[in-house]
């Protein structure tokens, strides 16, 4: 598939370091009370990957998680205390775009 792209990112410490492989999908903010505890800004930005395409690659394994809702749970850097995203039930990762290397990639920000 040519759309397939590699897109590598992790925490502010380093402990939590994940490759994603695209296409990535639903590009999205959201303003939400949840959103903006789990970030500490006025709104998320978001992309979304299958779960099967994210791959947790640093020191640290898997990141931690804390149930946030009845379908997904808010993930996080055990240590850094950085968040990374959320792991929905559904198989689906949305990684937040700011914790990407490359988060100024137009990938990450246009729309389907």
């Amino acid at each position: 598939m040519s759309n397939s792209k590699e897109y590598d990112g992790g925490c502010l410490c380093g402990n939590i370091r994940f490759r994603a492989l695209g296409p990535a999908h639903n590009r999205h903010g959201c303003s939400c009370k949840m959103c903006q505890r789990h970030t500490g800004a006025l709104t998320a930005a978001w992309v979304e990957f299958p779960r099967a395409s994210v791959q947790w690659l640093g020191a640290g394994g898997a990141l931690a998680t804390w149930r946030s809702s009845e379908w997904s749970s808010r993930a996080f850097c055990p240590v850094c205390g950085s968040s990374l995203g959320a792991i929905d039930d559904k198989p689906t990762v949305a990684l937040l775009v700011g914790t990407f290397d490359a988060a100024d990639d137009e990938a990450l920000h246009s729309s389907d």
